[in-house]
């Protein structure tokens, strides 16, 4: 594609010879003639002299002898350019002989269903949508249309999906919720989990990753959201819009998460919270309390961003600080005998 096009196509203000042709793309220091490369991070902009890329997607304020496109959002486009220069194939339409489909089922126009999956009673998937080998989807789930659910994914009973739902590798969504009811003796009773799970539009879910029905009515991923990989979600959770959960996050049961919160990597949310929109968690913050919207939080227990780098910059002097306290209140009993003796 030549770079006038994809100027076009993606917006962007063009720079610089709109012929060249690119037919690949690659990152700023591996970059080959033909490729198309993105500065988005400054920290960066020293490889702007030496990438041998044909062309580049920057920010305004950046100068380079490249033909180049101009973004406000250069990742952003470059991710929109890797999708038209490597655009991802589709399998074809139709079921693999192998795969087992209920009578009852319904799909809709041009579905794959891959090898050795399974359809339950019921089940409906929307047109366009792709469900890969060993998929299983119990009875009466229901999938919208151009969904993509990969290898080892299962879908428990009356699971909903909305519409371009991505599921990555293994994931498991509506396995029962973790809810025991303890007697007088100390004995554990399964609560049943008779809720669902509802997945909006355009959420894609990580490999491994485990979202648990709800006990009674639902639990909920919002419109837009985002899980990465080995995330737990229990039952009953609510997750707003466009959302991001990194890898290893685990909400606790019946909280509920805002729109455009970001949780870091491993970070820890306890249960009947809430957690408000715009909030940022960064890696490894347990929250054992709710927090309020728009506040940046850290370590555990949750304490606001600055505060926690102030008080963790502390922490590797604590021996030496503790030391100190003790020499300076040894040397005050000292001087108190003896102006007491005096």
């Amino acid at each position: 594609m030549i770079l006038r096009e994809l100027a076009e196509r993606l917006g962007c203000a063009l720079r610089g010879d709109g012929d060249v042709e690119v037919r690949g793309v690659a990152g700023i220091e591996e970059a080959l003639p033909g490729d198309l490369t993105f500065l988005a991070n400054p920290r960066y902009a020293h490889h702007l002299a030496t990438t041998r890329a044909s062309a580049i997607i920057l920010p305004p304020g950046h100068e380079t002898p490249l033909p180049s496109l101009v973004s406000d959002n250069p990742y952003l486009s470059f991710a929109r350019a890797v999708g038209l220069l490597r655009p991802q194939g589709r399998p074809p339409s139709g079921v693999h002989a192998t795969a087992e489909v209920d009578p009852s089922a319904r799909l809709g126009p041009d579905v794959h269903v891959g090898a050795r999956a399974v359809l339950g009673p019921r089940v409906r998937v929307g047109a366009r949508t792709a469900l890969h080998p060993h998929v299983v989807l119990y009875e009466d789930v229901e999938i919208g249309e151009d969904c993509v659910l990969h290898s080892g994914v299962q879908v428990r009973e009356r699971c909903r999906l909305g519409n371009r739902v991505v599921v990555q590798n293994g994931a498991v969504i509506g396995a029962d919720g973790f809810g025991f009811a303890r007697d007088a003796e100390g004995r554990y009773h399964k609560f049943p989990q008779v809720g669902t799970v509802v997945i909006e539009d355009d959420v894609e879910i990580g490999a491994l990753t485990a979202i648990d029905r709800a006990a009674l009515g639902e639990t909920r991923i919002g419109r837009g959201t985002k899980l990465d990989n080995l995330v737990q979600i229990g039952h009953s959770v609510r997750v707003g819009e466009d959302t991001v959960l990194a890898g290893q996050v685990g909400v606790a049961g019946s909280s509920q998460i805002g729109s455009r919160v970001t949780l870091a990597g491993q970070v820890g949310v306890a249960g009947h919270l809430t957690i408000g929109d715009g909030v940022v968690a960064t890696a490894q913050t347990g929250i054992p309390n709710s927090v309020d919207p728009c506040t940046v939080v850290s370590g555990y227990p949750a304490i606001e961003n600055r505060a926690w780098l102030k008080a963790s910059a502390v922490f590797p002097k604590l021996p030496e600080l503790q030391r100190r306290v003790r020499e300076l209140e040894r040397r005050l009993e000292s001087l108190l005998e003896r102006v007491g003796g005096g």
